[in-house]
Protein backbone atom coordinates (compact mmCIF):
# COMPACT_ATOMS: atom_id res chain seq x y z
CA UNK A 1 0.00 0.00 0.00
CA UNK A 2 1.28 3.01 -1.11
CA UNK A 3 1.23 6.52 0.91
CA UNK A 4 -0.53 9.44 -0.17
CA UNK A 5 3.30 10.58 -1.35
CA UNK A 6 3.46 7.81 -3.77
CA UNK A 7 0.46 8.82 -4.87
CA UNK A 8 1.50 12.44 -5.78
CA UNK A 9 4.98 11.47 -7.19
CA UNK A 10 4.42 7.94 -8.42
CA UNK A 11 1.37 8.24 -10.35
CA UNK A 12 2.43 8.33 -14.11
CA UNK A 13 2.52 10.70 -16.27
CA UNK A 14 2.13 10.25 -20.61
CA UNK A 15 5.45 12.12 -22.15
CA UNK A 16 3.37 12.25 -25.16
CA UNK A 17 2.12 16.00 -27.37
CA UNK A 18 -0.24 17.79 -25.34
CA UNK A 19 -3.56 18.25 -27.04
CA UNK A 20 -4.24 21.18 -29.32
CA UNK A 21 -4.61 24.73 -27.48
CA UNK A 22 -2.28 23.64 -24.90
CA UNK A 23 1.17 25.60 -24.40
CA UNK A 24 3.36 23.16 -22.77
CA UNK A 25 3.67 22.46 -19.40
CA UNK A 26 6.35 24.06 -17.37
CA UNK A 27 7.99 22.99 -14.51
CA UNK A 28 9.27 24.47 -11.47
CA UNK A 29 13.39 24.77 -11.47
CA UNK A 30 14.65 23.24 -8.11
CA UNK A 31 17.46 25.22 -6.57
CA UNK A 32 18.10 26.25 -3.29
CA UNK A 33 15.62 29.00 -3.37
CA UNK A 34 12.65 27.03 -4.85
CA UNK A 35 13.13 23.79 -2.89
CA UNK A 36 12.97 25.43 0.82
CA UNK A 37 9.58 26.39 0.30
CA UNK A 38 8.52 23.13 -0.03
CA UNK A 39 9.11 22.59 3.58
CA UNK A 40 6.22 22.03 5.82
CA UNK A 41 2.89 20.56 5.46
CA UNK A 42 0.84 19.83 2.81
CA UNK A 43 -2.67 18.88 2.29
CA UNK A 44 -3.36 16.08 -0.35
CA UNK A 45 -6.25 17.37 -2.25
CA UNK A 46 -6.95 15.21 -5.32
CA UNK A 47 -5.05 13.08 -7.97
CA UNK A 48 -5.83 11.47 -11.56
CA UNK A 49 -4.33 8.71 -13.57
CA UNK A 50 -5.43 6.26 -15.74
CA UNK A 51 -2.32 4.04 -14.85
CA UNK A 52 -4.92 0.75 -13.64
CA UNK A 53 -2.55 0.02 -11.07
CA UNK A 54 -2.62 3.17 -9.29
CA UNK A 55 -6.79 3.59 -9.81
CA UNK A 56 -7.16 1.38 -6.31
CA UNK A 57 -5.04 3.69 -4.64
CA UNK A 58 -6.67 6.63 -5.39
CA UNK A 59 -10.00 5.54 -4.89
CA UNK A 60 -8.61 4.32 -1.33
CA UNK A 61 -7.08 7.78 0.10
CA UNK A 62 -10.11 9.46 1.54
CA UNK A 63 -7.39 12.00 3.30
CA UNK A 64 -3.98 12.93 3.97
CA UNK A 65 -1.50 15.16 5.29
CA UNK A 66 1.72 15.20 4.29
CA UNK A 67 5.15 17.35 5.24
CA UNK A 68 8.81 18.17 4.07
CA UNK A 69 11.39 18.15 6.21
CA UNK A 70 15.03 18.67 5.64
CA UNK A 71 16.98 15.35 5.27
CA UNK A 72 20.28 14.34 6.17
CA UNK A 73 22.11 15.54 2.52
CA UNK A 74 21.27 18.37 0.96
CA UNK A 75 19.43 16.45 -2.12
CA UNK A 76 17.01 14.63 -0.03
CA UNK A 77 13.80 15.52 2.07
CA UNK A 78 12.47 13.35 4.51
CA UNK A 79 8.43 12.97 4.62
CA UNK A 80 5.86 12.60 7.14
CA UNK A 81 2.26 11.27 6.27
CA UNK A 82 -1.10 10.90 7.76
CA UNK A 83 -3.74 9.13 5.57
CA UNK A 84 -7.26 7.74 6.05
CA UNK A 85 -6.84 4.79 3.61
CA UNK A 86 -10.92 3.35 3.52
CA UNK A 87 -11.38 3.39 7.11
CA UNK A 88 -8.06 2.68 8.36
CA UNK A 89 -5.67 5.82 9.40
CA UNK A 90 -1.96 4.94 8.89
CA UNK A 91 1.14 7.49 10.03
CA UNK A 92 4.13 6.76 7.85
CA UNK A 93 7.40 9.02 8.17
CA UNK A 94 9.95 5.95 6.26
CA UNK A 95 9.83 7.48 2.98
CA UNK A 96 12.66 9.93 1.23
CA UNK A 97 12.32 12.12 -1.42
CA UNK A 98 15.59 12.61 -3.60
CA UNK A 99 16.39 16.17 -5.55
CA UNK A 100 17.41 15.79 -8.70
CA UNK A 101 18.68 19.50 -9.42
CA UNK A 102 20.27 18.52 -12.76
CA UNK A 103 17.16 17.97 -14.28
CA UNK A 104 14.61 19.65 -11.58
CA UNK A 105 13.32 15.70 -11.11
CA UNK A 106 11.63 14.58 -7.45
CA UNK A 107 11.71 10.91 -6.82
CA UNK A 108 9.75 9.43 -4.12
CA UNK A 109 11.69 6.26 -2.47
CA UNK A 110 9.35 4.17 -0.04
CA UNK A 111 9.82 0.33 0.26
CA UNK A 112 12.09 0.06 -2.49
CA UNK A 113 9.34 1.66 -4.69
CA UNK A 114 10.60 4.58 -7.01
CA UNK A 115 8.69 7.35 -8.52
CA UNK A 116 9.49 10.35 -10.38
CA UNK A 117 7.59 14.26 -10.65
CA UNK A 118 8.05 17.55 -11.96
CA UNK A 119 6.75 20.57 -9.46
CA UNK A 120 4.45 22.84 -11.39
CA UNK A 121 3.88 25.64 -9.38
CA UNK A 122 3.02 29.24 -9.42
CA UNK A 123 1.70 29.78 -5.99
CA UNK A 124 3.44 29.05 -2.77
CA UNK A 125 0.49 27.36 -1.35
CA UNK A 126 -0.05 24.76 -4.08
CA UNK A 127 1.59 22.06 -5.18
CA UNK A 128 0.70 20.66 -8.51
CA UNK A 129 3.01 17.46 -9.14
CA UNK A 130 3.43 15.99 -12.89
CA UNK A 131 4.04 12.67 -12.87
CA UNK A 132 6.63 10.99 -15.06
CA UNK A 133 5.73 7.82 -16.45
CA UNK A 134 6.10 7.24 -20.18
CA UNK A 135 3.08 5.12 -20.59
CA UNK A 136 0.23 6.91 -18.86
CA UNK A 137 -1.13 10.22 -17.52
CA UNK A 138 -0.84 11.48 -13.97
CA UNK A 139 -1.42 14.75 -12.10
CA UNK A 140 -1.91 15.50 -8.07
CA UNK A 141 -2.62 18.59 -6.27
CA UNK A 142 -2.05 19.67 -2.97
CA UNK A 143 -2.22 23.12 -0.57
CA UNK A 144 -1.07 24.65 2.39
CA UNK A 145 -4.79 24.40 3.56
CA UNK A 146 -7.89 22.32 2.89
CA UNK A 147 -9.55 24.62 0.50
CA UNK A 148 -8.21 25.87 -2.58
CA UNK A 149 -9.86 28.48 -4.94
CA UNK A 150 -11.16 28.60 -7.35
CA UNK A 151 -8.62 29.73 -9.98
CA UNK A 152 -6.41 27.06 -7.90
CA UNK A 153 -8.89 24.67 -9.31
CA UNK A 154 -9.79 26.04 -12.83
CA UNK A 155 -5.74 26.21 -13.03
CA UNK A 156 -5.07 22.27 -12.23
CA UNK A 157 -7.99 21.50 -14.76
CA UNK A 158 -6.14 23.25 -17.44
CA UNK A 159 -3.33 20.93 -16.78
CA UNK A 160 -5.61 17.75 -16.79
CA UNK A 161 -7.27 18.62 -20.14
CA UNK A 162 -3.53 19.57 -21.51
CA UNK A 163 -2.41 15.86 -20.33
CA UNK A 164 -5.53 14.38 -21.79
CA UNK A 165 -7.39 13.69 -18.85
CA UNK A 166 -10.73 14.69 -17.87
CA UNK A 167 -12.29 15.57 -14.57
CA UNK A 168 -13.88 12.10 -14.09
CA UNK A 169 -10.41 10.59 -13.83
CA UNK A 170 -10.24 12.58 -10.67
CA UNK A 171 -10.31 11.24 -7.27
CA UNK A 172 -10.86 14.09 -4.40
CA UNK A 173 -10.18 13.60 -0.71
CA UNK A 174 -12.48 15.26 2.01
CA UNK A 175 -11.85 16.57 4.96
CA UNK A 176 -14.65 15.34 7.07
CA UNK A 177 -12.18 11.87 6.56
CA UNK A 178 -9.34 13.26 7.95
CA UNK A 179 -6.95 11.96 10.30
CA UNK A 180 -6.03 13.14 13.89
CA UNK A 181 -2.54 14.63 13.66
CA UNK A 182 -0.52 14.10 16.76
CA UNK A 183 -0.97 15.02 19.57
CA UNK A 184 -5.21 16.10 18.55
CA UNK A 185 -7.75 14.13 20.46
CA UNK A 186 -9.57 11.07 17.78
CA UNK A 187 -13.33 11.68 18.16
CA UNK A 188 -15.42 8.34 18.32
CA UNK A 189 -15.78 7.69 14.56
CA UNK A 190 -11.74 7.99 14.02
CA UNK A 191 -10.25 4.74 13.73
CA UNK A 192 -6.65 4.48 15.66
CA UNK A 193 -4.00 5.61 13.39
CA UNK A 194 -1.36 3.16 12.62
CA UNK A 195 1.84 3.14 11.87
CA UNK A 196 3.13 1.84 8.53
Amino acid sequence: MLAALALLLGLPLALTADPPGCAPLLTVTLDNATVPGLLGQWIYIAGASRYEPHLAELRAVKHAVFSFSPGSHEDELNVTEIMRLNETCVVRNTSKILIFWHNSTLAHVDDQIFSTAKLIQNDKDLLIMKHLNPSSPGLSLSARTPNVTKEQMEEFKAHLHCLGLTEEDVFFTSEKDACPLPGEKMGEDDAEPQSG
